[in-house]
């Protein structure tokens, strides 16, 4: 990238000076002395990494690190990842697990990519964001990022109204769960003031609730294990259709979320880690990729557990069984399936009660408890990663009280009123339009992630290599056109002229700013072609502006060595 012109470009060397240089269209918010003094987002605790110089790993430093990568992967277990699961498993079995395998895999290797970001510059990607991209898009950038936290967090928030639902055997109404959540979710944010180490204990205590609960639904059903291997070793899905392809791309879109993202970029930031120091850096981004590696492989047990369970169990069932089953066994909620012999169509709702109706209520309970712990573990993140948004993309200076209350505020009042005006029992349809939503948002995370990632003005030595730009390009590509995908099959499936129109002209600004950040990280890439702003005069941007304003000595000395 030293010989090209324009956006991501590094700053060539004079005498010892590092010299400015032409960008076409990230520019920062404005000059270093115009900065404020550095702000704490969230964690103004950080947890200190013991020293062990002589071990080329250490348990004691894996143990520092141990924290961010948990709280991450929450997002892989929220409600509509069970939901999804269960979906899976009901119309597919377990003809897909490998789906559910691949998809984690490319979770762990973008999460790679945040932490790293997070650990090399002190900043996360939305202060990133708001330091590069200038106004418009960074505005239409945070309005599309808060959309996605909005879906996710709706989901997550019924999540919890159902399991209270179910837990009280209906009693509690979908909306009184809402202010339930809403109200507990507030208590539990403010456990970090006990200390952030209580708090990550926390998230590791609903971790471990939700793996005892769907294991125990596992081993409760107990599927077939030759059959559970083959499922997430072969890539093949033999005698699928459209309903199971469909399935597959569903996996995908709810597996990889852009909120995540941007929460992991800034959890990494809880650490003790000198940035001017190579070793410490290199030794962070090394403990951090092991410590998701584990975290990531435990989510995908528990997913697992959920697929297997509803493969064996309710694979190819209709619904004229499950009710038979349920009058049975004097379920209450054995008006819930109509007397056909339709295919049995499932949500974490009526998953929960058919669970109850074939193996006892024990099951039902347990089963409304993991999806309780999901439900409100994931709410809890994702308020978290609404605050980082909001405070990185806007510059936020509020109290922290406040920060909370506007953050929970955007994202619970449409969960509210979908509580009230809708029932419990019919809900699929709205999660899928939730899942639609995130998975449009998608490229508003991965394509910055990869373009900061892979400047070397931005990273030093730790920029992106040719393998993991070409990789991250490939991969980033396959995800989003495989979420377009489902976008386009659900849009389809309206058969609303009037929405079709409407879809279209969306869909037209839409590709529009995808292409604007596209242009951007192929610069960042290496493409010289594409930096036509240097000859057409779009603006100037100081290379080092950057590099002073991330950290002012550390980041320096180490850009420089790379320079030389």
């Amino acid at each position: 990238m030293g010989g090209q012109k324009g956006v991501m470009k590094d700053p060539p060397q004079e005498n010892g000076a590092i010299q400015t240089n032409q960008y076409s269209a990230i520019s920062p918010p404005g000059s270093p002395d115009a900065q404020e003094e550095p702000f704490s987002t969230y964690f103004e605790e950080k947890i200190p990494v013991p020293d062990d110089v002589t071990q080329i790993f250490s348990f004691r430093k894996l143990w520092a690190f141990t924290g961010p990568g948990f709280l991450m992967s929450i997002a892989y277990l929220d409600p509509g990842n069970i939901e999804s699961d269960l979906q899976s498993g009901a119309k597919a079995g377990f003809k897909l697990l490998w789906v559910l395998l691949v998809a984690t895999v490319i979770g762990l290797l973008l999460q790679r990519l945040a932490a790293r970001l997070g650990v090399v510059t002190g900043m996360h990607l939305a202060e990133m964001c708001h330091r590069q991209y200038p106004t418009v898009p960074r505005i239409i950038l945070w309005m599309m990022v808060e959309l996605a936290i909005i879906g996710s967090d709706m989901q997550e928030v019924i999540g919890c109204a159902i399991a209270f639902n179910l837990l009280s055997v209906g009693r509690i109404p979908l909306w009184a769960g809402v202010l339930i959540t809403i109200i507990d979710t507030f208590v539990f944010l403010f456990l970090d003031k006990y200390g952030l180490r209580k708090l990550e204990a926390f998230f590791g205590f609903l971790i471990t609730i939700m793996a005892i609960s769907f294991g125990y639904e596992y081993i409760m059903v107990a599927p077939n294990q030759g059959e559970v291997l083959k499922g997430m070793f072969v890539p093949y899905c033999e005698g699928c259709g459209p309903v199971q392809m469909e399935q597959a791309v569903g996996i995908v879109g709810a597996v990889i979320m852009p909120h995540n993202i941007y929460l992991h970029s800034a959890l990494v930031k809880s650490r003790q880690v000198d940035r001017g120091n190579k070793k410490e850096v290199k030794e962070a981004n090394k403990y951090f990729f092991i410590e998701s590696a584990v975290a990531l492989f435990v989510s995908f047990l528990i997913n697992v557990f959920v697929v297997a369970v509803f493969a064996e169990a309710f694979y190819n069932k209709t619904n004229m069984q499950v009710s038979d089953q349920c009058n049975s066994t004097g379920s209450p909620h054995r008006d819930l399936f109509p007397a056909d012999n339709s295919t049995l169509q499932v949500d974490i709702y009526k998953g929960g009660v058919v669970l109850g109706c074939f193996f006892g209520p024990a099951a039902l309970y347990i089963w409304a408890i993991g999806i309780l712990a999901a439900g409100q573990s994931s709410t809890m993140t994702g308020t978290y990663s609404g605050q980082f948004v909001m405070e990185g993309f806007l510059n936020l200076r509020w109290s922290r009280f406040a920060r909370v209350l506007l953050t929970r505020s955007i994202a619970i009042t449409p969960t509210l009123l979908v509580a009230i005006f809708q029932d419990v029992e019919h809900l699929t349809g709205m999660n899928d339009f939730l899942n639609v939503l995130q998975s449009m948002q998608l490229p508003f995370a991965l394509i910055p992630i990869l373009t900061f990632t892979s400047l070397t003005s931005v990273m030093s030595e730790f920029a992106n290599g040719l393998v993991w730009k070409i990789g991250g390009g490939i991969v980033i590509l396959v995800v989003c056109a495989i979420n377009m995908y489902f976008v386009v099959v659900y849009v389809s499936a309206l058969n609303s002229v009037l929405l079709y129109v409407f879809s279209a002209l969306l869909s037209i600004a839409y590709l529009c700013f995808v292409g604007y950040l596209a242009w951007q990280c192929l610069i960042a890439l290496g493409v010289s072609c594409m930096d036509v702003g240097s000859r057409i005069g779009l603006s100037r941007h100081t290379d080092i502006y950057l590099l002073n304003d991330m950290d002012s000595d550390g980041q320096m000395e180490r850009y420089k060595d790379v320079q030389q």
